[in-house]
């Protein structure tokens, strides 16, 4: 990758779309990766093209690049490459045909890099907000055993069944969560609106109120004082609770095993996790990844801290020469099916063949839990509802009703 640096540090480098002549004359162009113009000028000079324009290319803003933008790429890849398509065409096609500028400005930037002679791991590891160590190292194995296309097949499909794994938690943790939160905005707009107008009424009654409409007429009359408290500290908590679950260690270990213990949810969220951990053990010893390597980025892959502290303690007894079985069973958190299949697999030589038929089972598991989330969900929602909007309206009905059986 051609660079330019001075007394100040290195000079920012951007894309420049080309156009010239090569030695027969013939008109050719193509995109480079470069610190200026003056120097796509001196390095296609050196490779006989006689330059005629040059062009710094400019990327409209896109939309965020997400997992799911990263897996269609690298299926899209895997498929291209199986096909016989070369590498750099393969970066074009896929690059130009993405609807999200973000995502086609980065594959270009990658393939500008393979162009002048960067290799795809190496590529790769300059967006590692993208592309984890797990992908990079599985990539750099398929270049140096060269079974890239193989590797990338294989990247995609672990990719696919770990996105359609985290949407089906996302689905069943979102839903209650969502409904919840419409019941909270429905109450607190009966509370501000509708029971102050019921109190305007009330006024005329000249009897005592029951029980259940005064405690309810209190609470409206916060809500209206303080509306602007009660919503700014309920967000406010909900945004710092986020920040500290994502940059605090101990909030984010803290909330791995109260996610774990949950009572509905925590049995899920474990096979969930088990199904990553095993599916990426699989994946990373299948592609020849020694087996201490690949615990190195099974851990940070099952997306929960106690499995990652876990898999660091399996990592290190087993580069003492403890087999994976003892050491899976001594680290306390893989169910006895687990650590069974694994010593089948580690007796049998197909250690790879077995994880991937745990991960296969667990989430065929995770996929029943939700289905049977969904159904259990629903008429618990629907008590809680009926509770809350249901107790609202009988408190401030209870009046009309003592008036009527007076009348």
């Amino acid at each position: 990758m051609a660079t330019s640096s001075n007394a100040g540090g290195a000079i920012k480098e951007s894309v420049y779309a080309w156009e010239g002549k090569d030695k027969s004359g013939k008109t050719v162009r193509g995109e480079l990766r470069a610190g200026g113009e003056a120097v796509v000028n001196v390095t296609l000079r050196r490779q006989g093209i006689m330059v005629t324009k040059v062009k710094k290319k400019t990327y409209r803003a896109g939309q965020k690049i997400t997992d799911k933008d990263i897996t269609l790429f690298t299926r899209q890849l895997a498929t291209m490459m199986k096909a016989g398509v070369p590498l750099l065409q393969s970066f074009d096609i896929v690059g130009k045909g993405h609807a999200n500028p973000s995502v086609a400005k980065m594959i270009m930037d990658l393939r500008a890099d393979i162009e002048t002679g960067t290799s795809l791991n190496q590529a790769f590891r300059k967006f590692p907000l993208y592309f984890d160590p797990l992908f990079c190292n599985l990539v750099g194995a398929g270049e140096q055993a060269g079974i890239l296309e193989d590797l990338l097949t294989r990247l995609a499909i672990y990719k696919e069944k770990t996105l359609a794994m985290k949407a089906k938690i996302k689905s069943a943790l979102t839903y209650p969560v969502s409904i919840l939160g419409v019941a909270f905005v429905v109450t607190a707009v009966i509370m501000i609106w509708v029971v102050p107008a019921f109190k305007e009424v009330f006024k005329s009654f000249g009897a005592d109120l029951p029980a259940p409409t005064l405690f309810v007429m209190a609470v409206s009359e916060y809500f209206v004082k303080y509306w602007w408290l009660i919503f700014g500290s309920l967000f406010g908590a909900i945004y710092f609770f986020f920040q500290a679950w994502r940059r605090s260690p101990k909030v984010q270990r803290a909330m791995d095993v109260i996610m774990l213990k949950l009572p509905i949810f925590g049995d899920v969220i474990r096979k969930a996790t088990v199904a990553r951990w095993t599916r990426t053990l699989s994946t990373m010893f299948a592609a020849g990844v020694p087996l201490v390597e690949s615990l190195d980025s099974v851990g940070g892959a099952s997306g929960n801290i106690i499995y990652l502290e876990a898999t660091k303690r399996i990592q290190n007894e087993v580069s003492t020469g403890t087999s994976l079985t003892v050491a899976m069973q001594n680290a306390d958190v893989f169910p006895t099916m687990v650590t069974q299949m694994v010593a089948i697999g580690e007796e049998s030589g197909a250690l790879d063949s077995m994880l991937g038929k745990v991960a296969d089972f667990y989430e065929e598991e995770v996929d029943e839990a939700v289905a049977s989330l969904s159904s259990l969900m629903e008429p618990i929602i629907m008590v809680i509802l009926g509770t809350i909007i249901g107790g609202l309206v009988v408190a401030m009905y209870l009046p009309i009703f003592k008036l009527g059986s007076v009348v």
